[in-house]
C-alpha cells in the first residue's frame, strides 16, 4: 500500500504521515521543507510548493500509489489568506485528478480530500441553521479560504461524481481543530450534528489522521463513506 500526502508538514498532515507510516504504508510526502519530517525508511519526502507543480510532475509522484490525501489549508496569515494562490486547495486537488486520469493505472484511486463542518454537502442536501447559513454566506466574500473549500468538494461531488472508473473520493468533514497526542473514541456522521459557527464540536487533529489511516486501509470503512462527506467529532 501505498499513499502521495498533500500538505504533509501541517498540522494535520504530519500526523496523517506518521499514522500511515506506523501502519506500514509507504508514503510520498510533497512538503516545503525538507526537515518538516522525520526520517523513516518507507518515507519519501518531495521537497516542492504543490501550486508549482506541473501536471506530469504531479502523476509521477502518484504513479504506483493507492490513494492521494489532500491536507492542504491556507496559512492564518494576511498573504496566506488574502494573496494567491487563491483556490489552492481547489487547484491542487483538480491537479491530482488530471494526474491520475493521466496515470491511467487501471484501478480506481482512492483521493481523501480534509475538508470542514462549514461546507455543507449539497449531494445531500444539507440545511444548517440560519444563523450559520447568515455567516458562512459573509464568509465567501470576506474570505477566500472558505471558497476554496467549497469549490474544492464541489469538484469532487459534481466533475467526478460517484461513477468514475479512476477516482473515488471521500471529503472528510472535521469540526473545531484541537491538538491532542492520543487517537480517542470519535464518531463519524453523514452530517453535521451541530451549528459549524456557534456551537461547534471538538475534532482532534489526530482524530482525523486515525480516521482518514482507516479510510485508505479498511476496505469496509471506505465503502461506508465512499463519494460522501463524512462529520468527525471527538466522542464527549
Amino acid at each position: 500500500m501505498k499513499a502521495l500526502v498533500v500538505g504533509a508538514s501541517g498540522a494535520t498532515g504530519r500526523l496523517v504521515v506518521k499514522q500511515l507510516l506506523e501502519r506500514g504504508v509507504e508514503v510520498n510526502a510533497i512538503v516545503r521543507s525538507l526537515d518538516a519530517l522525520a526520517d523513516d525508511p518507507n518515507l519519501y519526502i518531495i521537497q516542492a510548493s504543490v501550486d508549482k507543480l506541473t501536471s506530469s510532475e504531479m502523476a509521477v509522484h502518484i504513479k504506483d500509489c493507492n490513494a492521494v490525501v489532500s491536507c492542504l489549508g491556507h496559512n492564518l496569515t494576511f498573504k496566506g489568506i488574502f494573496g494567491h494562490p487563491r483556490l489552492l486547495v481547489t487547484d491542487t486537488v483538480q491537479g491530482i485528478c488530471n494526474a491520475i486520469k493521466s496515470n491511467d493505472s487501471g484501478d480506481a484511486i482512492k483521493v481523501i480530500l480534509m475538508n470542514t463542518t462549514g461546507n455543507s454537502n449539497r449531494d445531500i442536501p444539507e440545511i444548517p441553521p440560519l444563523s450559520q447559513r447568515i455567516v458562512i454566506a459573509i464568509l465567501r466574500v470576506l474570505l477566500p479560504p472558505h471558497v476554496d473549500n467549497e469549490k474544492a468538494a464541489d469538484f469532487l461531488r459534481t466533475q467526478i461524481g460517484q461513477n468514475d472508473n479512476a477516482i473515488e473520493w471521500v471529503a472528510v468533514r472535521p469540526d473545531a481543530l484541537s491538538d491532542e497526542k492520543e487517537v480517542t473514541e470519535y464518531n463519524v456522521h453523514i452530517s453535521p450534528l451541530r451549528n459549524a459557527i456557534f456551537d461547534s464540536g471538538t475534532t482532534s487533529r489526530v482524530n482525523v489522521g486515525n480516521f482518514i489511516t482507516e479510510l485508505i486501509l479498511n476496505e469496509s470503512v471506505w465503502l461506508k463513506w465512499k463519494g460522501q462527506m463524512p462529520v468527525i467529532y471527538n466522542r464527549a
